[in-house]
């Protein structure tokens, strides 16, 4: 439960028609296997005590008796158990039988929720046996215990109020206007759905599909718990289809026709921290709500569900590749637009050998061809100074050339010199400003290069390294359109490996393929033998990791300790706790005291659901301190 993780399950008991006493052991069972696997959440199907077929047997006294025997007696075996059940029931209330959810927890029921929306079309006539849920609470007299009874109910964790709890069941679901909607606006982070759902060919895709969405639009966990064999078939069949969602995503389903118990972790923290964000989602004040306390043993959870250390690329191929294709296709619009509108008569590039200034050039390439304009048009500009080596030139040349760019070379090393002699500072001194004037000049170049052809500086700069600040400011910081501003550089890779495998020239794909084998380095120390002598991950550490750091750190705003522990999950047998610790304090540190780099970067596509603009998704001040952050994690 630390860190905002709920580990919860949905499971269907197997069960026998009308028989409440063979029911209640098998639900017992999924209650003590839950809670043995560290569930603290267990949702079961609709009016599993007695089965959801039972017709009219619901008339019959000894039935509606057998339920409540059944439910006291789960409520003395819950006694022992650290678990929140929700079971469905028959429950009579106010002279009328109600289908409903019953909420138990340490020997005690908690609440009672009828079902609002009661099918009675094609195989379903609940409006036979059962009313539809009261407008108001109310109280029933249950088990020998008085209970709040009601659809406004929100069972709340004292421990982890995040962790706030409201049920609805099946049809309600269904519904044009789901019950669970009023309660995620009352305060409700998980929503429960006790189901008996029948199975017709191609329902369960239909099912998932509400599920799913209906966690998306009220940023949410949901639960939805279904009734599988066992059940009458009379005319009707079950597949006890179980799905656990949270914000859109689908975190596990159970197989058809498998009567099973799904286990999974809900981030409580990481859904009330996106409902403040979006400020159109209301803010909590269900009034007419009863809160109802439970309290909860807090404890590590250990995590089931998969940490991406990848988080920004899609694991599926075909996914991966439609991304890639999405991106391209908005940097190289966003490209076209800017030239279009500035009637730039060139698109100046400075390319280096390396994967941002390549996927730069490809998105130039493209947007010069949405234009219907020749890829002369694009001027790309290799610029070998003192750190440069032969394979990154021939590379940087090649491309440029295959892409039907115009090739200019301009050695820099001659101006760079001259500018040491003329601020007085000596060439064998390899420290920042040695590496920094280089990259100054090269910008010098560009823009006065953009100047006399009429044209704009596309900057290739990228999200990593924004995050980072690992750009010379005033040098390959600035441009004039920064094409990569929102690619992070873990997916720059991808990008530059799918244009590279569909394109038609094998000599431009072998090209392709060697900058990707290229160590990242901004070359601005002098090569060693020829090679690289100087690479970035090797200094400010590995972009898997501070891509990671990026993604649940700024995009989620989680605490350090909780991204800590998420990288630990993720990169486990990859890096070492102190290892992922280290890196972690040098990324907070970076980012806030470089924050005055990206107060004033150029405009660029916005691509994903993280961005550094200062005029779109972040506003930071540049003086900010990183005290709470970094003392945190020390």
């Amino acid at each position: 439960m630390r860190y905002g993780f709920i580990k919860v399950a949905a499971a269907t008991p197997d069960i026998r028609v009308a028989d409440c006493e063979y029911n209640r052991r098998e639900i017992a069972c999924r209650m003590k296997t839950a809670a043995k696997e560290g569930a603290k959440l267990l949702v079961l199907p609709e009016l599993c005590i007695t089965g959801y077929t039972c017709g009219d047997l619901f008339l019959q006294q000894r039935l509606l008796q057998g339920a409540q025997d059944a439910l006291k007696e789960l409520c003395r075996e819950s006694e022992g158990l650290d678990l929140l059940t929700l079971v469905g029931a028959p429950v009579r209330y106010a002279g009328k039988l109600y289908n409903c959810a019953v909420a138990i927890h340490r020997g005690k029921l908690l609440g009672v929720v009828p079902k609002t929306f009661l099918p009675n079309y094609n195989e379903f006539y609940e409006k036979r046996h059962f009313t539809c849920a009261p407008k108001e609470n109310g109280v029933v007299h249950l088990c020998g215990q008085t209970v709040v009874f009601g659809t406004k109910l929100l069972f709340q964790c004292e421990q982890i109020p995040e962790f706030c709890l409201a049920a609805e069941i099946c049809e309600d679901l269904w519904a044009p206007i789901p019950p669970s909607s009023a309660h995620a606006s009352a305060g409700a982070t998980v929503i429960a759905n006790l189901s008996a759902s029948d199975e017709t060919v191609g329902k369960d895709s239909y099912r998932r599909q509400l599920v799913i969405g209906q966690s998306a639009r009220l940023v949410c966990g949901y639960l939805y718990a279904d009734a599988g064999e066992g059940e009458s078939t009379t005319d009707m069949v079950f597949a006890g289809h179980n799905l656990i969602a949270e914000n859109g995503q689908l975190l596990g389903q159970s197989r058809l026709f498998e009567n099973s118990l799904l286990v999974t972790e809900l981030d409580v923290q990481k859904l009330e921290g996106e409902r403040r964000r979006l400020t159109t989602f209301p803010a909590s004040g269900g009034t007419e709500y009863t809160v109802i306390p439970f309290s909860l043993t807090v404890e590590d959870t250990t995590l089931s569900r998969k940490i991406d250390p990848l988080p920004f690329i899609p694991s599926d191929s075909l996914h991966r590749e439609s991304r890639c294709e999405d991106i391209l296709s908005i940097q190289s619009l966003g490209l076209k637009k800017r030239l279009d509108h500035s009637r730039s008569k060139t698109a100046v590039i400075g390319i280096s050998g390396g994967l941002d200034s390549t996927l730069a050039l490809l998105v130039a390439a493209r947007a010069m061809d949405k234009l219907g304009r020749p890829r002369s048009d694009i001027i790309a500009v290799t610029m070998p100074g003192l750190g440069t080596t032969r394979r990154t030139k021939s590379n940087a040349e090649v491309l440029a050339q295959r892409l039907g760019a115009d090739l200019q070379r301009i050695d820099i090393t001659r101006a760079v010199m001259n500018h040491f002699e003329d601020i007085g500072h000596d060439a064998q001194q390899k420290d920042v400003t040695f590496e920094n004037a280089q990259a100054r000049e090269r910008t010098q170049i560009l823009m006065d290069i953009a100047n006399r052809t009429e044209g704009l500086v596309v900057g290739t700069g990228d999200l990593s390294e924004l995050a980072l600040g690992w750009a010379t400011y005033n040098g390959d910081q600035m441009s004039m359109y920064g094409v990569n501003a929102s690619v992070p550089k873990t997916l720059i890779r991808h990008i530059v490996r799918y244009e590279a495998e569909k394109i038609g020239d094998n000599q431009l794909k072998k090209v392709l393929f060697d900058i990707l084998d290229t160590p990242v380095s901004p070359e601005l120390l002098p090569a060693k033998e020829g090679e690289i002598s100087q690479k970035t991950e090797e200094i400010v550490g590995p972009y898997e990791l501070h891509d990671f750091f990026l993604y649940y750190g700024i995009r989620w705003g989680f605490a350090p300790q909780k991204v800590l522990k998420l990288a630990v999950c993720a990169f486990d047998g990859t890096y070492s706790k102190d290892v992922i610790l280290h890196w972690l304090n040098v990324f907070y540190r970076r980012f806030f005291t470089q924050q005055f780099k990206r107060s004033c970067m150029p405009d660029g596509p916005k691509i994903g659901s993280v961005s550094l603009s200062p005029r779109g998704d972040w506003r930071m001040p540049s003086d900010a301190c990183w005290d709470l952050w970094v003392d945190g994690l020390e």
